[in-house]
């Protein structure tokens, strides 16, 4: 593997993921290099935040699907009371709302379960020195999610608003939107009655992502069904006609 960061110095890590399988590859991957351990471990964001306070890591390695709190308000929890230590998500999710997210919370990397040990680690030492680090395969998405963006803040300066208009629907950019970006977008095709098929066409992701995004959208809405979401974001200003 690569060289070591610092002869001198060991790079503290704390590992945040509620499999403990997963757990115990991952910190026998990271132990066996001679400038970094494995310090602490815990299955939640709550547990997380209590190790940094305990242990002062230089990194927290963190998936974002934890109980309790998940990955996403955990990073942003610790980037507000512990600004120095570094954040690396390592998750299942390839999708680019999942990056943009997590990186804006303040997450310094974004690794894929499925990476090799050796990426791993290089992913480790670029963020201890203050590198962002993206995998391979997110990263074509992360630029098309930023260029998308870039699009809308540019069709909402010329409209002189805060709404953006597609197909007769208007999302207003609200401070009390619980809603990703991404489940903006989700929730406005849900709205025009397309199936999640053709949602995940129209937006060139998968089914399966697709799902996740309206269970998101219904959970964080407090609703049982599309149809209710829809209602409950025009009601709540969120979204109108």
């Amino acid at each position: 593997m690569n060289a070591a960061i610092n002869s001198n110095r060991v790079v503290k890590v704390v590992l945040a993921d509620d499999h403990q399988l997963f757990r115990e590859g991952v910190k026998r991957i990271i132990n066996m290099e001679n400038d970094m351990e494995v310090i602490g471990e815990c299955g939640d964001g709550i547990q997380v935040i209590e190790l940094c306070n305990e242990l002062n890591p230089d990194i927290v390695l963190m998936d974002i699907n934890m109980p309790v709190e998940n990955g996403v308000v955990a990073t942003e929890r610790i980037r507000e009371i512990f600004p120095h230590i570094k954040v690396i998500i390592l998750s299942i999710h390839d999708d680019e709302s999942y990056v943009f997210e997590t990186l804006r919370k303040g997450a310094l990397g974004y690794l894929l379960k499925d990476m090799e040990p050796e990426s791993l680690i290089s992913a480790i030492r670029s963020v201890v020195i203050g590198h962002a680090y993206i995998h391979p395969k997110v990263t074509g998405k992360l630029i098309n999610q930023l260029r998308r963006m870039t699009y809308l803040d540019e069709v909402s300066e010329a409209n002189r608003g805060a709404e953006v208009k597609e197909a007769g629907v208007k999302f207003v950019d609200s401070p009390t939107n619980p809603l990703t970006r991404r489940e903006a977008e989700v929730l406005r095709l849900m709205a025009e009655g397309k199936s999640n098929k053709s949602i995940g066409e129209f937006l060139f992701i998968s089914e399966k992502t697709v799902k996740n995004h309206v269970s998101s959208i219904l959970q964080k809405l407090n609703v049982d069904d599309r149809t209710q979401a829809v209602i409950n974001a025009i009601k709540n200003g969120w979204v109108t006609l």
